[in-house]
């Protein structure tokens, strides 16, 4: 068994408020941590500084035979990075491309899957890309999509919505822990004491609570107002935005509604996602 646990979600599911909680409860100082050091503590597996070293050709470059060549290379310099625990972010489905696994199971020591209801996924992905809701509805359903390489980084295959947390979620296994971002927002008291308990941790009610209290979105977004989040793409005005649930009920149509249904009823029910009436 390996090191790496991966922080893994689609994108716009609570995957940055998940690594904020973990890096201040890990460091558990007395005020919350800078997020523009999450670095410190959280990598991300498509980061071009992982694969350089083994290709000098740009990223932009290579192809998927050439990723799928050095991928698990990337991911063994990141688990060897410490000789700790790593925490990886992920937006990579759970597959195989050109023949290789976007992810190394034999350096995985475990998981942390976050999954949240794709009629918010879209509200909060269309504002990320500076998209429509219609355009970021068929992306979601897109069964191939990965993202493009850009110089620091190498694509990302996100796959559909529904393909990537079933990828990750259809089998129960005990070193995979499945939360639903609904529970971080109404329940987060037990939600994320589980979440520390799964990592092999078991922080008093203080510590605990001074964690959650210091990765919340009130003082996320203050963070980021008073110096900027170097992980806020061009498009979007504000990385961290209302971080709550069910805004799809006033900005969604119905016609809009139905068509996320339609594509991905089947994962929606396994986590209790699909509205009455539809």
């Amino acid at each position: 068994m390996g090191n790496i646990l991966w922080l893994a979600s689609y994108p716009k599911s609570g995957n940055t408020w998940l690594r904020a909680f973990l890096l201040n409860l890990v460091t558990d100082l007395p005020e919350p941590v800078d997020i523009n050091k999450m670095a410190a503590l959280t990598q991300g597996d498509s980061q071009e500084r992982w694969y350089a070293p083994f290709d000098p050709r740009p990223m932009t470059e290579l192809s998927a035979e050439d990723l799928a060549r050095l991928r698990p290379i990337a991911h063994a310099r990141i688990a060897e990075s410490s000789a700790d625990t790593v925490f990886v972010k992920t937006h990579n489905a759970l597959v195989e491309v050109a023949g290789a696994a976007m992810i190394s199971q034999s350096l995985t020591a475990g998981v942390i899957y976050v999954v949240r209801n794709p009629l918010d996924v879209a509200l909060s992905y269309a504002d990320h890309l500076g998209q429509s809701l219609d355009d970021i509805i068929t992306l979601m359903g897109e069964r191939d999509f990965e993202t493009p390489a850009t110089e620091h980084n190498v694509p990302e295959h996100h796959s559909d919505w529904s393909s990537h947390v079933k990828s990750w979620t259809q089998i129960p296994h005990p070193a995979l822990h499945v939360v639903r971002y609904e529970d971080m927002t109404l329940k987060p008291g037990p939600t994320f004491a589980a979440i520390a308990r799964f990592i092999g941790m078991n922080p008093g009610r203080e510590r605990l609570t001074r964690a959650v209290r210091f990765s919340s979105f009130k003082i996320l977004r203050a963070q980021e107002k008073k110096a900027g989040f170097v992980e806020r793409p061009p498009a979007q005005k504000s990385f961290f935005r209302s971080g709550k649930s069910g805004a799809w009920h006033k900005q969604l149509s119905n016609a809009q509604v139905r068509r996320v249904l339609e594509m991905h009823r089947e994962q929606m029910e396994q986590f209790d996602y699909v509205p009455k009436g539809y």
